[in-house]
């Protein structure tokens, strides 16, 4: 499995940040009381790793050492965004074997790189996710470890097999990048389930699965085809690849269209965006929309156009975020039988296994909600396991949190309200209590919408 380069969330202007990375490891914390079971500590099937005693796992204590990676988070969450601090235990970073090596972390060069924390004060559970986008193993760190680890639960992430903006390089066929996003992070479940049990004496109670954006899509994706590794998971606006075209392969070349000049406004409402999300449209221009567009259309349809990206998707940051002229004209409908049986690799069914929240903004403007969360919620009634299945759509929720500091009185932060359904979750799994039916988490009319939400509160 090979890959590239580096991009955030779906894929992000944030190209030059993600490349900068924690320095190399250095001698670790010397052992104490709370490292008492390291030495029976390890990660099965791991080329490499090292191993850190650390008197705090979360960011509050990690932000500028070598255990986590700040610059890959920047833009996932609001400025405001509180998080804990003082979760004592055990980091094991390292990676498994791969032959793609544009993950530069630590000065490895290698992919398939993860991050195992093991808290002293563990509640029995494990919660597991993959890398958002194209960033790396510690990019939801303060989206989503430090309250699980100040909760008790053992945490794990993946780079998932491939970074960068030229992670469609990745494989020797198309869909193989993709594909390889599932096969890592069922390979770290299985792995992370069984340090777990060395560590601590037992396998965990309960193993969620959890994710923002691509990470969502794995969540989906988890939940569906490996429903014997989890007890339940939360996909936060996971996107949505199903071998009909419907998703981003659809909308985006409008988008792109409506950039170049050659779509209107009825156009893009038209291919699912949403009336109110125009204020948003400028960035996403500049940001997201050229970029997505081609790295994923190369990673499923090499073909259409082999000069663009060409040898990659571009040196500078202006030629990485910029589209292809020929992506305005995309039309997946129009595409050979064998890109459908590419996306049909990754596909998802809708036939989950275990319990799933499902969370998306109605100003998502990069995965517009009526093309993937809407859509998904139907395949899963489809497939008769809608009684799994909540769908909560977050007013004024949008695709990263971090455009709330810049439209504060127009957008709202996803991530408390993730948080809340994450603890809507353990409740249905572990006491049986049933969350609502789908509704939209309506946004309040005052109040702390960074640090507060309840989905279970239309």
């Amino acid at each position: 499995m090979r890959t590239p380069r580096s991009v955030p969330l779906l894929a992000t202007v944030l190209v030059a940040l993600a490349a900068s990375g924690p320095q190399a490891f250095g001698a670790a914390s010397a052992p104490d009381a709370h490292c008492a079971h390291r030495e029976r500590t390890h990660v099965p099937g791991a080329a490499l790793e090292q191993q850190a005693c650390l008197p705090d796992l979360t960011t509050t204590a990690l932000a500028g050492t070598r255990y986590t990676d700040t610059a890959d988070q920047a833009g996932l969450t609001a400025k405001g965004t509180r998080v804990p601090s003082g979760v004592p235990g055990l980091q094991i970073d390292g990676y498994f074997p791969d032959s793609s090596r544009t993950n530069t972390t630590h000065g490895w060069n290698h992919d398939a790189q993860f991050v195992i924390r093991l808290p002293d004060h563990w509640n029995g559970g494990l919660v597991v996710t993959g890398a958002p986008g194209n960033r790396k193993q510690y990019s939801t760190d303060i989206a989503i470890s430090d309250r699980v680890l100040a909760q008790g639960y053992a945490y794990a992430a993946t780079d998932k097999g491939n970074t960068g903006a030229d992670f469609y390089r990745d494989g020797k066929r198309p869909g193989d990048p993709v594909a390889e996003w599932n096969a890592r992070t069922t390979q770290l479940t299985r792995a992370a389930r069984r340090v777990v049990a060395q560590h601590y004496g037992h396998t965990p109670r309960r193993t969620y699965m959890t994710g923002v954006s691509n990470a969502g899509y794995l969540t989906r994706w988890q939940l569906e085809n490996r429903p014997e590794l989890y007890d339940g998971g939360v996909d936060w606006e996971g996107v949505l690849w199903k071998a009909d075209g419907t998703g981003l392969l659809t909308s985006l070349p409008t988008a792109v269209a409506y950039g170049r000049g050659t779509a209107d406004a009825d156009d893009m409402y038209a291919a699912g965006f949403a009336r109110g999300s125009e204020f948003l449209w400028p960035y996403h221009q500049s940001a997201y929309w050229g970029l997505t567009q081609k790295v994923y259309r190369a990673a499923f349809d090499p073909g259409y156009d082999p000069d663009c990206p060409g040898a990659s998707a571009g040196s500078t940051t202006g030629e990485l975020l910029a589209p292809c002229a020929s992506d305005a004209a995309y039309r997946y409908a129009d595409r050979p039988a064998s890109v459908r049986r590419a996306v049909a690799r990754v596909a998802l069914t809708g036939r989950i296994g275990k319990p799933l929240i499902t969370l998306q903004g109605d100003l998502d403007t990069l995965l517009p909600i009526a093309t993937d969360a809407d859509v998904y919620a139907g395949m899963v009634r489809d497939s008769r396991r809608g009684p799994l299945h909540r769908t909560y759509t977050v007013e004024d929720g949008t695709h990263t949190d971090g455009l709330y500091d810049t439209y504060p009185d127009r957008l709202r932060p996803i991530l408390p309200c993730y948080r809340d359904a994450f603890d809507v979750l353990t409740r249905w799994v572990e006491r049986g209590s049933e969350p609502p039916a789908d509704h939209v988490v309506a946004r309040p009319a005052a109040g702390d919408v960074v640090r507060t939400c309840s989905v279970t509160a239309p």
